[in-house]
């Protein structure tokens, strides 16, 4: 690349030592084995007691016709095949260590292939989800600097139209269904820039992935993660939760989010187990997959949880003795849905938290916790506790000065330590707001509470961009979608500010009724909330409707929400509620 280009993707001096102090932290020091992702991966694909063993199975049940479709890889074979394509990328593509690659494609066991094979070249893999629109695409692409696309081959021709608005592409290669797809010449492109790529020796500190956010507030920021963020959290990930190799981690989350790849790929590769892909989440096929596969552990989002309280599925059919239970987190999860899942289940939820800049989990609620120790902190507070840090991090909650805060005291969910990604992808001013105090500043409000040992138990009570300000006071919207969710006849509920003269911002919710219920009125939810809330976090309006904005992870869009009903809410600017007796 020019150097141009090169000094303007360098943080200056100041940015990089906040940046670098932040992802430094107290405690014995930890060293990982390899000097590069390469030897990491060698050493696991080419270890005798390990070769013949299945890593990654990958089932598709919208492309069988006579059943789902399942693939098995050991170990030695996803290595061969990972080589053969890294040798696809270096020869055919003229792929070089510190190049990026963008990745439109899906759940699917050609894109792991492409990730890995990638990664053991010092590539970074740039993930897009096929859906996004064309125009998200196109910023990512230019702004990553992509010069090449692995494509989904439905999607080809939308890549190639925008080709001429993204300079640094030189190549957009078609991925199939079949799996000797990398036999297949790409289609001819120009040869690598004159002195691309970086030289010297690959290293952990190689950027692995730009993972790019939903960008609800701006254009979408790339998250630098490098190998060694990957392996660290892997690391971190399976050593809380006592990974080995005879467990079996389910993937039903898209690997084109941090969650999906690190916990349910990364892990089971970097403990030595397997790795169970679906193309995409069923609630039909859920249980019996796991008792098909012998999984132990599935990672999944709150709203997973409740599709499968909603599908109700008898459980006595399946073999789960080896299943010990999920993680979950990546979304709010309410004390409501967590108490039904595992009173109906009988599998216990390992909640955590963690963003795409701290490489994905950083904490988790302790699994050795006595059951009743493990619903007090689910249920017994206003949010479930998210846990105590892993090895890797440290984690406090701080004020607007940078100052840790007292028990119960509402402040910023700040972390610091191995996991916390190398900054945002050529944005200093993201940089520079995010990287404050010697620490990485997650935008969540939180709080914690010492258990009788006095470690402290973390909790998020929301986005601080979410919070809603009613006259001076800020308000949780969770704790409001958390009543509300418990009425029997509401499916969904979510609580959004809306614009009001007297107080600021005053309460709405956003109510989709549950099916086979009669549908309640607006009155009867009002009142519902009159007997479980105080007036000032009480919805003063009620909408009904049917669809909700979600991310590809789960998460309800609550300010694409908000936008969706301000201007129905805006008939209520004017109006004074008061408390009626």
């Amino acid at each position: 690349m020019s150097g141009r280009r090169r000094k303007r993707m360098c943080p200056s001096n100041d940015e990089r030592d906040r940046i670098l102090q932040a992802r430094e932290m107290g405690g014995p020091p930890f060293h990982l084995p390899w000097r590069s992702f390469a030897e990491f991966f060698d050493e696991r694909v080419h270890d005798a007691h390990r070769a013949g063993k299945p890593f990654l199975t990958y089932y598709d049940e919208s492309r069988g016709s006579t059943g789902p479709v399942r693939r098995v890889y050991s170990y030695a074979n996803f290595g061969e095949l990972v080589g053969r394509a890294a040798s696809f990328m270096r020869e055919r593509l003229g792929l070089r260590r510190g190049d990026r690659v963008a990745a439109v494609l899906f759940n699917h066991d050609q894109t792991v292939l492409v990730s890995f094979a990638a990664w053991t070249l010092g590539v970074a893999v740039v993930p897009i989800n096929v859906e996004e629109a064309i125009e998200k695409k196109r910023y990512i692409l230019e702004h990553s600097e992509a010069s090449v696309v692995f494509c989904w081959q439905d999607y080809v021709e939308e890549i190639r139209s925008i080709r001429k608005e993204v300079p640094m592409l030189r190549a957009v290669v078609a991925v199939g269904d079949d799996p000797e797809w990398l036999l297949i010449s790409p289609p001819p492109c120009p040869s690598p820039i004159e002195g691309e790529g970086q030289g010297g020796e690959a290293s952990l500190e190689d950027v692995a992935l730009i993972v790019y956010t939903s960008g609800t507030t701006g254009p979408p920021k790339g998250v630098v993660l490098t190998a060694r963020n990957l392996l660290i959290d892997a690391d971190g990930i399976a050593e809380w939760h006592g990974f080995g190799p005879d467990d079996r981690l389910m993937c039903v989350l898209p690997i084109h989010h941090v969650n999906g790849t690190v916990v349910t790929l990364m892990t089971p590769f970097y403990f030595g187990g397997g790795a169970v892909l679906n193309r995409k989440f069923k609630s039909a096929v859920f249980w019996r997959r796991i008792h098909d596969e012998g999984v132990t552990c599935v990672s999944v989002v709150p709203t997973l949880l409740e599709f499968l309280l909603d599908a109700d599925e008898d459980l006595k059919p399946y073999r789960l003795d080896r299943f010990r239970g999920v993680i979950c987190g990546a979304g709010p999860l309410l004390k409501e849905t967590a108490a039904r899942f595992e009173d109906r289940f009988r599998f216990p939820i390992r909640h955590g938290y963690g963003l795409s800049e701290t490489t994905c989990y950083s904490c988790f609620l302790p699994n050795d916790l006595p059951a009743n120790q493990h619903r007090r902190w689910l249920t017994d507070y206003d949010f479930p506790s998210i846990g105590l840090p892993i090895r890797h991090n440290e984690m406090a909650i701080l004020d607007v000065h940078g100052r840790e805060v007292q028990e119960y005291v509402r402040g910023e969910i700040c972390i610091r330590g191995r996991t916390v990604c190398a900054g945002y992808f050529k944005r200093p001013d993201a940089n520079e707001a995010a990287f404050q105090w010697g620490w990485f500043r997650s935008g969540d409000e939180g709080f914690y509470v010492r258990d009788e040992k006095g470690r402290p138990f973390l909790f998020i009570s929301g986005r601080i961009k979410e919070l809603i300000i009613r006259g001076g006071v800020n308000i949780s919207p969770l704790e409001i979608d958390d009543v509300l969710k418990g009425h029997p006849a509401v499916q969904f509920a979510m609580a959004v500010p809306f614009e009001n003269r007297y107080y600021g911002e005053e309460i709405a919710a956003y109510v989709v009724p549950r099916e086979g219920t009669a549908t309640p009125t607006e009155a009867a939810v009002l009142e519902y909330c009159r007997k479980r809330l105080p007036f000032s976090k009480r919805p003063k309006v009620i909408l009904f409707g049917q669809d909700v904005p979600y991310t590809t992870t789960g998460k309800p869009k609550r300010l694409e929400l908000k936008a969706r009903l301000a201007e129905t809410l805006a008939a209520y600017k004017d109006t004074q509620f008061k408390e009626t007796p």
